[in-house]
């Protein structure tokens, strides 16, 4: 079984290959196409399968992720999709809430909805909040709404009706109606895409998913043919943003759920190696080329939420973006990474992103033409950066245009030397990453102290040690390959599906039977729409419950295990929803009712793949090849730094910093007073000192 994962990037797109027969990874790293996102994929296929009888044919499974969808709603790229809701609905999308996230901004702005007001249509029917048809369906405003929209250039159809998360009949006949009428035409019903009450979230969900699906259709179908030409016969999978995988053709048909699909699949990188090294609470820190996230990850698993925006109209203003109620990995998003621009404000400071120079141009330093300095051109001015070892040599750094772009922007206008400004840009992105983690972490009821941080992507590994020393982390591991470690988590990602039903109902009224026939719909909904591959005595299902006080605007959601009787669950799901509360804020109310929401089930069913092992198994020293001069950031000065080859150091043979250990999808940058060791699963551990 071999096995490929492929990640696009902002910059890179990134592949890791596995051969479960003899455990052999192989990896590659290019430049991303924006213009045609699949030809770098192609170009990463070929190169890994060349000189291999029957090349693309020997590869059994390709999993994928991919920026597509989030960067059509952003750059607003999608298709002219248009709405049908019910009479009195038409206006949810630009109602929204009616909350201000900023309640002092005069000028406040939202999101401008995806589908404007011209091209959303209503219809007479109405459901009651139980299912029960209070109007029944007028099937001839649906003809007038559906005609309208067709003569408008509708391109792909989205119906979100009152309440029709507990009855679809009204929408699944609209569905029928419009296939007549516009043969071809993308159809997302909001009982398919997202079953669960919320009016205006389940709207913009919908309405997202039907944005995006003529791209990502067309996208994957070109996809696929470039696979296929090449010889590829093989099983195709989708990373999800959840954290599992799932079809192609689910994809196509909900590519809602893969909008948020390269961060998660990082986060499962981490993940993994964070358990191999027995580390039961880690930051997962990936920085790319464009942006660096950030997640929580306890006892090996990544924590998920379901409340995500995409298109903020600010950036680090919860509830300034549109809403995506689905299953996504906990993390938070920085404008920060290799690629991101640094200029001088009109104040005569120094200001770092969230602008990027992508992969076209790219950093002045890739030498396609680029000017702006950005946070790579720092970094190999600081010395942190080989120029002739970068991508393993594939792809030369030209040194001298990053000084030209530095002192250019930044140094001749500020008065300082380039040395001086590329530490400031080092040191800016450095403390902007650390004031995002100190936030995202205590939201979460923790502290950074008590972590380790585990770095990967690009420029990660680059700026670990000193992110950590600013957090307050004493330990960092750099796993085996972190350049493409969100390509690598995209293979250890189990197969996965996770349904939600809403269910509104005193916590003491829960009876066994309702109970029973809520996860007896959402069993059979996880047998549909899992990879008909999976063996369905392998999933595994995980049981959770979005519960709050009685009379609270906003619900939590506390996983639990259903096992023993009816009295057994409730009393599991009621500690579960106390020990969550407590731990987010603090204390519990033990004399209120509660309330529940939403039940919901994850399937999930592991991948057996061979683990990435230690390319340093026969490795007998520390790997060492020389020294470089560079910037020290613990001491403030430039020092001699030792260079190692990471394949060439032998596990368990500690050496000190300062020290430069490349590899080459990534370097790591290790400041003195530090000290450096490879465990049994290749692994870069650093312990830094207090």
């Amino acid at each position: 079984m071999i096995t490929i994962g492929s990640d696009i990037g902002g910059t890179f797109t990134d592949f890791v290959e596995v051969n479960e027969a003899d455990g052999n990874v192989r990896v590659y790293k290019t430049l991303t196409t924006p213009d045609d996102p699949s030809r770098a994929i192609d170009q990463g296929v070929q190169a890994l399968t060349a000189g291999r009888d029957g090349a693309a044919r020997t590869v059994d499974v390709m999993v994928h992720g991919t920026t597509l969808v989030i960067n059509a709603v952003i750059e607003r790229k999608g298709a002219r999709t248009g709405l049908i809701t019910t009479r009195g609905f038409r206006d949810v999308l630009e109602i929204g809430r009616e909350k201000r996230f900023d309640a002092y901004d005069l000028q406040i702005e939202f999101p401008v909805p995806l589908v404007p007001r011209y091209m959303r249509m209503e219809v007479d029917e109405r459901l009651h909040a139980s299912g029960a048809v209070v109007t029944p369906l007028d099937e001839d405003s649906v003809r007038r709404a559906i005609q309208a929209l067709k003569d408008e250039g509708c391109e792909s159809l989205a119906v979100c009706l009152l309440h029709a998360y507990r009855n679809p009949a009204h929408e699944r006949r609209i569905a029928d109606i419009a296939r007549q009428m516009m043969p071809g035409c993308p159809i997302s019903l909001s009982s398919d895409v997202l079953p669960e009450m919320k009016e205006y979230e389940r709207t913009t969900t919908t309405a997202v998913n039907a944005y995006a699906k003529p791209v990502a259709s067309r996208y994957l179908s070109r996809l696929q043919d470039r696979l296929r030409d090449q010889g590829f016969e093989g099983e195709m999978l989708m990373m999800m943003s959840s954290g599992g995988i799932n079809s192609v053709d689910f994809a196509r048909e909900f590519p809602v759920q893969i909008i948020e699909s390269g961060p998660a699949a990082g986060t499962l990188g981490a993940a993994h190696f964070a358990r191999l090294a027995n580390l039961d609470k880690v930051l997962a820190f990936d920085m790319g080329g464009t942006t660096a996230k950030l997640a929580l990850v306890e006892q090996g698993q990544a924590t998920l939420t379901n409340d995500f925006e995409v298109a903020h109209v600010h950036r680090f203003k919860p509830g300034s973006g549109i809403p995506v109620r689905i299953s996504v990995v906990d993390l938070i998003e920085i404008g920060a990474g290799g690629g991101s621009i640094a200029r001088r404000t009109p104040v005569g400071t120094l200001q770092v992103g969230p602008q990027s120079a992508s992969a076209v141009p790219g950093p002045a330093c890739y030498g396609q033409g680029g000017t702006d300095p950005t946070v790579s051109d720092a970094d190999l001015v600081l010395g942190y950066l080989d120029p002739q070892h970068f991508l393993g040599g594939r792809m030369a750094l030209d040194k001298p245009a990053a000084e030209r772009a530095i002192h250019t922007t930044l140094a001749q206008p500020l008065g300082i030397s380039v040395e001086d400004a590329a530490f400031g840009v080092h040191a800016i992105v450095n403390e902007n990453m650390a004031s995002a983690a100190k936030a995202y972490v205590s939201e979460k009821g923790e502290n950074p102290k008590s972590c380790a941080l585990v770095a990967f992507g690009g420029a990660g590994p680059v700026h670990a040690c000193d992110l950590a020393a600013r957090l307050g982390v004493r330990t960092v591991l750099i796993p085996p390959r972190a350049g493409v470690a969100a390509a690598f988590g995209m293979i250890v990602a189990p197969v996965m599906y996770a349904a939600v039903r809403s269910r509104r109902t005193l916590f003491k009224d829960l009876s066994v039977e309702k109970l029973e026939a809520v996860f007896a719909e959402m069993f059979e909904e996880c047998r549909l729409r899992l990879p008909g591959t999976v063996d369905p005595a392998q999933v595994a299902y995980e049981y959770s419950v979005d519960m709050r006080y009685l009379g609270q605007g906003y619900d939590v959601t506390a996983p639990y295990a259903r096992t023993g009787h009816h009295a057994a669950q409730l009393a599991a799901m009621r500690a579960s929803f106390e020990n969550t509360y407590r731990r987010l804020y603090g204390r519990i109310f033990t004399d209120l009712p509660l309330e529940i929401m939403n039940f919901r089930v994850t399937a999930s069913a592991a991948r057996h793949v061979a683990s990435a092992g230690s390319e340093a198994a026969g490795a007998q020293g520390d790997g060492k090849i020389g020294t470089r001069r560079a910037f020290c950031t613990r001491t403030r000065q430039w020092m001699e730094f030792a260079v190692h080859r990471r394949a060439g150091i032998a596990p368990d043979l500690p050496f000190p910093g300062p020290a430069i250990v490349e590899e080459n999808e990534s370097t790591t940058v290790v400041p003195s007073g530090a000290r450096i060791r490879v465990d049994a699963h290749g692994s870069l551990i650093v312990e830094l000192s207090h």
